[in-house]
């Protein structure tokens, strides 16, 4: 009934001259019924008044009316969307307009028994206009045709995360849900919007099992991680498919696709959350000055990007050999210059070249002459540098020494490396080479002039070449999931919670000291493999099997953050901890390239290059496994 009316042409086409119409009319019925309620609902003395005298009135009336709804735009909003600003704006254009009709019978000789009239009127006709648009929106909502039969959902949260949900859900019926109530560990049995808080999180399989509910949607935004694993937990316990509301951010994306809620993906339940950074700190370094960022194309590179622009440098380089990253990053910057997500002042700039180049990269430091260097560029693959050594020699080792030595000729005046955990105790060429830059980071931290750092952390969540993303084309696929064994286990941190902890950790370098992000506890990767998979709604080992494939080349069962030998110290920030400078001197360094130079020219065997990497990087203190 509702769509014949709403989508008539003639209605489409003067919709706002309709809608104005239909307020007229409640103006004149509220002051039919104003002044019959004056005269008692006297039936008799209503038929006595002079019809030409209530026409002029109606009609001074009315244009009064209407030009307070014109000036205050009622025609022009959106019934389905009325709120307490619509309510606020309509009380406004009815005072204006009682305000001018009272004032204009006190200017005249028009008797004053009719004041009060106006006033009542008044007031009938903001509760009339307010509940007729309300009526509107209940009877779409109650007459909405639906494709899909409505699940039944409990909404988790019932703070302004909740109610915002709530208000969505029912808007927007392509949503097909039914919200049943809301739980909340601190609003037991209140009522939000009309729906009550049914019960705590601890309460939910009572309410499960009574309102027969399909789907859970956390809307807590404020809610750490272990609370969001808390909650995830319950609801997978009780076979509930859960999604968690978006940030605010992705709410205002212009596709009507894009509903406030998606799945709870790993990130959500691995992550730790907001890092409380000291923004003077990082600022004071990085703001109005020129950042460069090598292998800026990369998942940790590009992350770096993202975060060093909110700090409003004057310029960022970002340098990578891969030109089709490089690019992709350098359209998202675009597009968020052209949405206004980015300061239109910085001077951002894609730059083509290779850490091993020397000529290339001093040419480029002398033209842009970057004030802070953060070095993101490695060959970083296991297996694959298991595979080709030498090219993770080049790359890791001689790359970052022939980039150490350009920030340090060039007057760069901070220096800080992306490290990782497997470059403690290495087993495999990939953190042997990492080490041995660790090494040289500190053979020359103490220069002079150049302040120098490493920043040593675990897998990070997402990033290319990650499990994560594996094991998600792997479910997309139908399985199986494959693992290297049942028994190992990695620290994982998301891409985000490092970028801004090397940030963070850049304010506190000095003379090449190694600093070690917490990255919290281990995750057994069966245990994450089961997760994905149950939060894909599927089952493990019964719609998708995880099988084990044997750890690869040079893989470790266990990784480890610290050296036996490292002395580790805690930074001002709970999850930065420094290890001092280890005694590595350039002498020692440089006769160790040397080492590896010749065995590059001497063209080894993979065997006798890994052979070579762990010998070249083993001194007191570091056991070769």
């Amino acid at each position: 009934m509702l769509d014949i009316i709403f989508e008539n042409p003639f209605y489409i086409k003067h919709r706002e001259f309709v809608l104005c119409m239909v307020d007229l009319f409640i103006v004149v019925v509220s002051f039919f019924l104003a002044y019959w309620s004056k005269i008692d609902f006297d039936f008799d003395s209503v038929g006595q008044i002079d019809i030409m005298k209530v026409l002029m009135a109606l009609f001074v009336i009315l244009i009064v009316y209407a030009i307070s709804f014109f000036a205050f735009k009622i025609h022009k909003s959106l019934w389905k969307y009325i709120s307490l600003i619509e309510t606020f704006r309509i009380s406004l254009s009815v005072i204006c307009a009682s305000i001018v009709l009272i004032i204009f019978i006190l200017l005249t000789s028009i008797n004053r028994f009719y004041i009060s009239v106006v006033f009542v009127a008044g007031l009938l006709t903001i509760l009339m206009m307010f509940n007729v648009r309300l009526g509107y929106r209940l009877l779409r909502r109650y007459t909405a045709k639906s494709e899909e039969p409505k699940k039944n959902v409990i909404i988790i949260g019932a703070g302004d995360g909740g109610y915002i949900l709530l208000k969505e859900i029912l808007q927007n019926d392509k949503m097909h849900a039914n919200v049943v109530g809301f739980v909340d560990d601190q609003r037991v049995h209140k009522m939000i919007s009309g729906y009550t808080v049914l019960g705590s999180t601890y309460d939910l399989p009572e309410i499960v099992n009574k309102y027969k509910v399909n789907e859970a949607y956390i809307a807590i935004p404020s809610a750490s991680k272990a609370e969001i694993r808390r909650m995830n937990d319950i609801c997978q316990s009780l076979k509930l498919k859960t999604k968690i509301m978006k940030e605010a951010e992705t709410l205002l994306e212009d596709d009507e696709k894009a509903y406030p809620i998606e799945d709870i993906s790993i990130e959500d339940l691995l992550g730790r959350g907001e890092i409380h950074l000291e923004q003077e700190e990082i600022g004071s370094y990085i703001t109005n000055r020129t950042i460069a960022v090598t292998g800026a194309g990369g998942s940790i590179g590009s992350e770096l990007c993202r975060q060093i622009v909110k700090f409003s440098p004057a310029r960022l380089l970002m340098i990578d050999i891969n030109e089709n990253a490089l690019y992709m990053l350098e359209q998202e910057f675009n597009r968020n210059r052209m949405h206004g997500k980015l300061n239109d002042k910085i001077e951002i700039i894609s730059l083509i070249a290779s850490i091993r180049d020397y000529t290339a990269m001093d040419e480029l430091f002398k033209q842009y002459e970057p004030n802070v260097v953060f070095h993101a560029a490695a060959h970083k693959h296991v297996p694959l540098m298991e595979t080709r050594p030498q090219e993770a020699i080049k790359n890791n080792v001689f790359g970052t020494h022939s980039l150490i030595q350009v920030c340090i000729k060039n007057k760069v005046s901070r220096f800080i490396m992306i490290s990782t955990d497997k470059a403690v105790n290495p087993t495999n060429v990939m953190g042997a080479t990492k080490r041995m830059t660790e090494m040289i980071t500190q053979a020359y931290g103490d220069n002079g002039i150049t302040k120098m750092a490493a920043v040593r952390f675990g897998n990070v969540l997402g990033s290319n070449g990650s499990v994560i993303p594996i094991f998600k084309k792997q479910i997309a696929e139908g399985g199986p999931l494959t693992i290297t064994d049942k028994k190992i286990i990695r620290y994982f941190m998301t891409i985000p919670e490092a970028a801004q902890l090397v940030l963070q950790a850049g304010f506190y370098a000095d003379k090449g000291e190694i600093f070690v992000l917490d990255m919290g506890e281990p995750v057994k990767i069966l245990d994450l493999a089961e997760k994905m998979i149950r939060l894909s709604g599927l089952r493990p080992y019964e719609d998708i099997d995880i099988i084990e494939i044997g750890l690869r080349p040079g893989e470790k069962m266990f990784e480890e953050l610290r050296l036996d030998g490292e002395v580790t110290v805690k930074t001002k920030n709970d999850l930065i901890f420094k290890n001092n400078v280890m005694g590595i001197t350039k002498e020692e360094v440089e006769e160790k390239l040397k080492t590896l130079s010749k065995a590059l020219l001497d063209n080894l065997s993979k065997e006798q290059y890994r052979e070579v990497m762990l010998n070249v990087i083993a001194n007191e203190g570091m056991e070769n496994v």
